[in-house]
This record gives structure tokens, C-alpha cells and sequence, in this order.
């Protein structure tokens, strides 16, 4: 929940048109490969199991390719609706069961963002399982992106991969207010699956759950619905707390290139890649509906209607922090979100926000338990580290909310055509 800079620019991605792969759920792991014929494999292992969906209306026909030449979709893809996200366990200490799983991943992710199915729903054989579960079937791609990140256990000692771990990937220390519960920290693997339909997101994040079988077991989640940020067309949506969020976000070409995207000072098979910080946070929903809407205001920086900062009449205006009431006191006061938060007041720094609302039915206390997904990109996650280090000490938001889950990853690059993410770390 942090003001970064203004609203991002989505780079728009055309419908994809890539041959049909995967057709069982054991299919790659279980062929006895050699690595060095992952990427072949990868490229048209069973070819034509999927199955088309029917003819569906035109926003269930948009579609992200997951195959480019440059950053993996679903982080300036202009947000969908809904999300899914699990963060993954490594079990396997063998580096091609890894790969082997990436390569699979990569696959069925290309199939999947066709709105196609991974393997046959209804086989032939009255005693055969079917492979794909079925539920995504007759929906359509509905835009579906699934964003794969490293997390920092890929690099330790079981892979022989610590020379190529990107240069900013550790875990995050320990910040100011950070109330961490163990199972809903870390990762070694993450998968962002983002659509426009949930049923969607969800297929993609069931079947390629089913895949790790064996190399990966899930660590934690959450179900996210309601964007918490907004791509160029799109109007600003509203968090939990009924504010708008996301109003400025990053929007162009340069700010993409200096604050999101991995540079030349990184491994270079992260070129073209970024970090994601991903965090849990519970909002006190009914504790905030108490307090008065002076003080809401106040406590954010930003009319709650408008979504305006208080020096302002709209809510693009330019937050102006230097503007004092008649008694002297900051109109947007110097502990309000937006303050703290702000790019002006930390040194330029920016980050590409991407949260989704959740909600968990009821808490141990018999309150809502709610809160924000907080999905974040970034060059270096220590542009997290020193907006967070500062929220965290005095921003009022921390009276109605609290970070309960966390994790970071190395976001790498779009797999090539033919190929797979992560290949590039496996060969260098």
C-alpha cells in the first residue's frame, strides 16, 4: 500500500498463435530427456492435445502471449480482475528435476493463456484419468497472464546455482511494524496467474500445481479479486478501505526502464527481467469503518471520494507537500500515507504496484478478514526496503493494518519460442 508515481502504461499484447504442447501430466518429467533436450521438448511434446474453447464473447477472447522476446507477461500487462498467487517450496535436490518443471510449466502456461487445455478433460478410455480438471473449459482466455519468479532458495547450495543468483535477490530483513507469520513467508518458486474471470486464474494455478508434483509442494496463498491498480485505460479502483489505490503508479517508457526492469548491472540472463516483493496485509476493516472520514482522510493524504490529495481539487493533482493550513501544520500531513510514501520525499524512488483485495472469510476474533495482496516490481528490492523501512516507523496506516506475509523473487525474462523460463540460467 504505497504511493509510487503516476499510472502505468501497459504495453499491449496481441493474441497468440503458438502450436498445442503437453499432453500428460507426467509427459516430460517422465520421458527420460536429457536437460540438453528440454527446450526441444518444451517446443512440441505431444502437440495438439489442446483442446480450442468454443467461440466466446469478445473480452473472453483476449489473450497474452507467454512466448516474446522480452519481459514475461502479467507485469505491465494492464491488470485483470482477479488473481491467484502461490509461492512454492522446492523438495527435489536435483537441479534438472528444475528445469524439467520449468520447461513443463512454460508449456502449459503457453497453452493455458490460449484459453486451451493442458491434456485431454474427457479421454477415450472409460478408465483412463482425465488430465486437464476441466473447469476452465468452454471460458476462453479471459486474459489470462501466470508470471513465474525465483525465489532466493533456487540459488543455495542443492543446484550448484549460486554463481548466477541475481545480484539483488536475498530475503528481506526484518522492517519497522512487520507482524511476519512463518507459513506465509518465502518461497522458491512463485506463480502469478491474473485474469479477467477467477475460474480462470485458478484453473492455471490447480494445474500447474498438480505438475510440481514431486519437485515442488505449495507454501502459501492467496486469492485476490479487485485490482488494487489501474493500466492506462483503465480508472482507478478502490482497496478495502475504500480508497483509491494505485493513482500514482509508473506510467512511462523511462521510469519502466530505471525503476522496474533489471539492468546491465544485473546477471545478464535477468536482462529484461525484474523483482517481485510480494505481501500479505490484513486491513482491521471494521475498526477503519469506525473512524471518522476527517481522519480518514487524514491518516491516507487523499479525499476518499476524489481520491485527491488535500491540496488538490482532482485526484491527479500534484500532491503539494510544502502547503500549510492556518495554523501553521502540513495540510497533507507528514505521517499520512501518501507523504511517507511519495517519490518527492524518498529520493525519486518508485515502484510498479500491482496489488489485488482478498478476503478469508472470518478472523479468530470474529471479525472480516480481509486485507490487501501487495504485488510489487522493481529493479532492486531495496527500493521496497527503504519505502517500507520508512511506512513501517510512523506511517498512520500501521493502526489499521499489518504485514502478515512476505516474499520476494527474481522475475526473469520472457522464455523465447522454443524455449523455456529459465533456460538462459540453467546454460550460462
Amino acid at each position: 500500500m504505497s504511493e509510487s508515481d503516476d499510472r502505468p502504461t501497459g504495453s499491449a499484447q496481441g493474441a497468440v498463435s503458438r502450436r498445442g504442447f503437453l499432453g500428460g501430466a507426467g509427459g516430460l518429467a517422465a520421458s527420460g530427456l536429457a536437460v540438453g533436450g528440454i527446450a526441444g521438448a518444451a517446443g512440441g511434446f505431444a502437440a495438439g492435445y489442446g483442446t480450442p474453447a468454443p467461440a466466446a464473447a469478445s473480452a473472453a477472447e483476449v489473450a497474452h502471449p507467454f512466448y516474446g522476446s522480452g519481459h514475461q507477461a502479467g507485469i505491465r500487462t494492464e491488470p485483470q480482475r482477479y488473481t491467484v498467487f502461490m509461492s512454492y517450496d522446492l523438495t527435489t535436490s536435483v537441479a534438472r528435476d528444475v528445469e524439467v518443471l520449468l520447461a513443463r510449466w512454460s508449456a502449459a502456461i503457453a497453452q493455458l493463456a490460449k484459453g486451451l487445455t493442458v491434456g485431454s478433460v474427457e479421454p477415450h478410455r472409460p478408465d483412463a484419468v482425465g488430465v486437464d480438471s476441466g473447469e476452465a473449459l468452454d471460458l476462453g482466455p479471459e486474459g489470462l497472464t501466470v508470471t513465474i519468479g525465483f525465489g532466493p532458495g533456487l540459488f543455495d547450495e542443492r543446484y550448484g546455482l549460486a554463481a548466477r543468483r541475481p545480484r539483488h535477490l536475498a530475503e528481506l530483513p526484518a522492517m519497522p511494524s512487520d507482524q511476519l507469520q512463518p507459513a506465509l513467508t518465502g518461497g522458491d518458486l512463485s506463480l502469478q496467474a491474473c485474469a479477467d474471470d477467477p475460474q480462470v486464474a485458478y484453473h492455471a494455478i490447480r494445474t500447474l500445481t498438480r505438475m510440481a508434483k514431486g519437485t515442488a509442494t505449495t507454501r502459501w496463498t492467496v486469492t485476490g479479486f479487485g485490482r488494487a491498480s489501474a493500466g492506462p485505460t483503465q480508472q482507478t479502483p478502490r482497496n478495502l478501505m475504500g480508497f483509491k489505490d494505485g493513482t500514482r503508479n509508473i506510467v512511462d517508457d523511462a521510469d519502466y526502464e530505471r525503476w522496474v526492469w533489471a539492468g546491465s548491472d544485473d546477471q545478464p540472463w535477468m536482462t529484461g527481467g525484474s523483482y517481485l516483493v510480494a505481501r500479505k496485509i490484513h486491513i482491521a476493516t471494521e475498526t477503519w469503518d469506525t473512524d471518522r472520514i476527517s481522519d480518514q482522510n487524514a491518516v491516507v493524504g487523499r479525499t476518499k471520494v476524489e481520491g485527491a490529495p488535500l491540496t488538490g481539487s482532482r485526484e491527479h493533482d500534484v500532491p503539494d507537500f510544502e502547503a500549510r493550513d492556518a495554523s501553521g501544520q502540513p495540510v497533507i500531513p507528514a505521517t499520512s500515507h501518501v507523504a511517507l510514501a511519495a517519490h518527492e520525499n524518498n529520493g525519486g524512488v518508485k515502484i510498479l504496484r500491482r496489488g489485488y483485495n482478498y478476503t478469508e472469510g472470518i478472523d479468530a476474533l470474529g471479525q472480516i478478514d480481509a486485507g490487501l495482496l501487495f504485488l510489487a516490481y522493481m529493479r532492486d528490492p531495496q527500493q521496497f526496503i527503504t519505502l517500507q523501512t520508512k511506512l513501517g516507523r510512523v506511517d498512520r496506516l500501521n493502526e489499521y493494518i499489518a504485514h502478515i506475509g512476505s516474499a520476494v523473487f527474481a522475475v526473469p525474462p520472457a522464455a523465447r519460442q522454443g524455449s523455456y523460463i529459465g533456460a538462459e540460467l540453467f546454460r550460462s
